[in-house]
């Protein structure tokens, strides 16, 4: 039931993201979810592998080279569903950011119920 909440909590987000930032258009809620799905997919199976890979340019970035696979996640979501349009690369790293905002924010409400 938690797992659904979160998607569907994602998918308004992606919505008023969608709609608030320039660069990125979505089609509707049901898009919005299966962008939420992509998502969560490609973050679980195809992210990891990328940040292993680009270990030493994140470490001379800093880190901030992680902004880019975090971008690059949404462009592949963006190539994956017809009904969601990221146009550039500024849209997409603020989108990420945006969405990472949201889920740390889901992630710091569920660990203060445990603590």
């Amino acid at each position: 039931m938690k797992t659904i909440l979160k998607l569907i909590i994602n998918a308004l987000a992606i919505v008023a993201f969608a709609n608030w930032l320039p660069g990125i258009s979505i089609d509707g809620f049901f898009s919005a979810v299966l962008v939420a799905i992509i998502l969560s997919i490609l973050n679980i199976l195809v992210k990891p592998i990328l940040v292993i890979i680009t270990i030493p340019v994140t470490i001379l970035t800093l880190g901030l080279f992680l902004l880019i696979i975090n971008a690059l996640m949404v462009k592949m979501a963006s190539g994956i569903i017809s009904g969601f349009e990221v146009y550039g690369w500024m849209p997409a790293i603020l989108f990420s950011l945006l969405m990472s905002f949201i889920n740390y924010l889901l992630e710091v409400d569920k660990s203060e119920k445990k603590g």
